[in-house]
């Protein structure tokens, strides 16, 4: 079969490159010729930098100490300083607002209609939890139906989402974002995307990686092979691989430490080669207003003031808000980051636990909470696509059900001793409990009755903690908050299963390549 250059493909999709690898296309290691029109290795000699996705900005790596280093007034004692390096990646400039994640529901409920009884938990499992604005003691029911669909809260940041939401959403991300550059480079149909994708028909990027012939359903009107570009004996071209540089890096919440050096900003503060001094908040100074001439005086977050003060008083100091604001409302942090303080909390990666292991081999991109998966092989063989028929959900604490993958996607299973038989980098699926063994908290059960019916039965035993494997970190004050907990450097746990009306989240991404080159100057 002939193959295409695959410089003709990122033309397509308008990426610019500089060379860095042989120029030439002959390999040094052969001196075959790399992408041959005759056939051959196919491989994207040219490419340039990743460019940072719409709507995230470039964070540039670099070390930093992790933790409190002024004194801890709450007495949480989880968070002591401890020195961390950060790979360089990219986090989305503002939190995920309604309007974004609306826009999910409704490729959801599209795709998978809840009229048919196969896929009615889908969509329901992806429903925020709106519920979340009632108080015994106030007033907030336009909240609860008004908040996440109402235009006028459009631009607001998402609340009522779990940790596990926020991740589904992330996987969808990723295969929206792949699906239009393999659209736009030829190698899917023209709107499919909207025109046809139904049920197990639809794209997943593990899934046409791993096997394209089965993506949207194996239709191969939908599924090119390269049509814009035949060959002169007819042929098509093959399907995109990963070697030709389309696919984006993973969307995913950011780790702690990611976020935290996010937040923090520190890159604004430093003189060479040192920092100078240490940061309370993601902006200058110790306040929580504005020293600046032009708006002198103006809240820098919308937090609580004080008691029964939600935003200031009116007219006066108010700081524009009484719950949440829109997003970008205040100004951004040195990173050009908006809201890493105020507005809402925002869920991060990591499981949670009270102290931050200081071991050397864990000061680089630090995470707990890595659980490793791979594709599901079939007995003949092939990777395995889950169908309707196939679909397995996992029951949650509340009772509520959730798909552990969408039909058309691949079938995950978690590694196992194969996998991990004489490794030294690690020896086990699960690494959740890494160095600190697992937490006896409190294990609430959902009981059927003889009749059918179904109830929460609370965990009788006494227990010492509430912490578990699915006690998640949440970071960052929200409009909820008083201002010790705009510290980028407090954090608290939360359910990974359970939902609040003051925390949201962001999504990140792992810049691949070289380090984002920046020109040494003194400030």
């Amino acid at each position: 079969m002939t193959l295409r250059l695959i410089a003709g493909v990122i033309a397509s999709i308008g990426i610019t490159s500089c060379s860095n690898t042989n120029s030439t296309g002959v390999s040094t290691a052969t001196g075959w010729k790399i992408n041959d029109k005759k056939g051959g290795f196919q491989y994207n000699t040219n490419y340039g930098d990743q460019k940072a996705p719409l709507g995230m900005v470039a964070v540039e790596g670099g070390t930093f100490t992790m933790g409190r280093v002024q004194d801890d007034v709450m007495y949480d004692w989880n968070n002591n300083p401890t020195q961390q390096y950060v790979q360089s990646f990219y986090m989305d400039e503002a939190e995920t607002t309604n309007l974004m994640y609306n826009e999910y529901l409704y490729w959801l409920k599209s795709v998978f209609p809840v009229s048919e009884a196969n896929y009615r938990h889908i969509y329901e499992s992806a429903l925020p939890d709106t519920m979340v604005w009632r108080s015994r003691l106030g007033f907030s029911e336009t909240l609860t139906s008004t908040y996440l669909r109402h235009p006028a809260y459009a631009n607001y940041p998402v609340v009522g989402v779990t940790w596990l939401q926020a991740n589904d959403y992330a996987k969808w991300r990723t295969d929206r974002v792949n699906e239009i550059a393999l659209e736009n480079a030829g190698y899917l149909k023209k709107n499919a995307k909207v025109m046809e994708a139904y049920g197990d028909a639809h794209f997943s990027t593990d899934a046409y990686l791993a096997n394209p012939d089965l993506v949207y359903g194996g239709n191969r009107d939908v599924v090119f092979q390269g049509v814009k570009n035949k060959a002169k004996d007819g042929s098509r071209h093959v399907y995109a691989t990963q070697e030709f540089g389309l696919f984006t890096a993973e969307f995913r919440l950011p780790t702690e430490a990611e976020w935290e050096y996010a937040a923090v900003g520190l890159v604004g503060n430093r003189e060479y080669n040192s920092y100078k001094g240490r940061k309370k908040y993601p902006w200058e100074g110790g306040q929580t207003k504005s020293t600046g001439r032009k708006n002198k005086g103006d809240q820098l977050a919308n937090f609580k003031q004080a008691r029964a003060d939600y935003g200031g008083i009116a007219g006066w100091s108010t700081d524009g808000a009484d719950i949440t604001n829109q997003v970008k409302s205040y100004a951004p942090n040195d990173f050009g980051l908006y809201d890493m303080a105020g507005n809402v909390a925002e869920w991060v990666a990591d499981v949670y636990r009270p102290v931050i292991d200081t071991d050397d081999n864990n000061d680089f991109n630090y995470f707990r909470g890595n659980v490793y998966y791979k594709n599901q092989i079939g007995p003949d063989g092939k990777t395995v696509i889950v169908t309707s028929e196939t679909m397995q959900f996992d029951t949650l604490a509340n009772g509520k059900l959730r798909a552990r993958n969408l039909p058309g996607q691949v079938a995950q299973v978690m590694v196992d001793e194969s996998d991990t038989f004489l490794r030294q980098n690690f020896n086990s699926g699960d690494n959740r409990e890494y160095k600190d063994g697992g937490y006896n908290a409190p294990e609430h059960t959902l009981v059927t009755d003889e009749d059918g019916s179904v109830y929460g039965k609370y965990d009788s035993a006494k227990r010492t903690t509430l912490v578990d494997n699915k006690s998640r970190v949440y970071k960052g004050g929200s409009w909820k908050d008083r201002a010790y907990w705009l510290d980028p450097a407090t954090r608290r746990f939360y359910s990974e299963d359970q939902a609040t009306d003051y925390i949201g989240f962001r999504l990140a991404m792992t810049k691949v390549g070289a380090k984002p080159g920046t020109k040494r100057t003194k400030k």
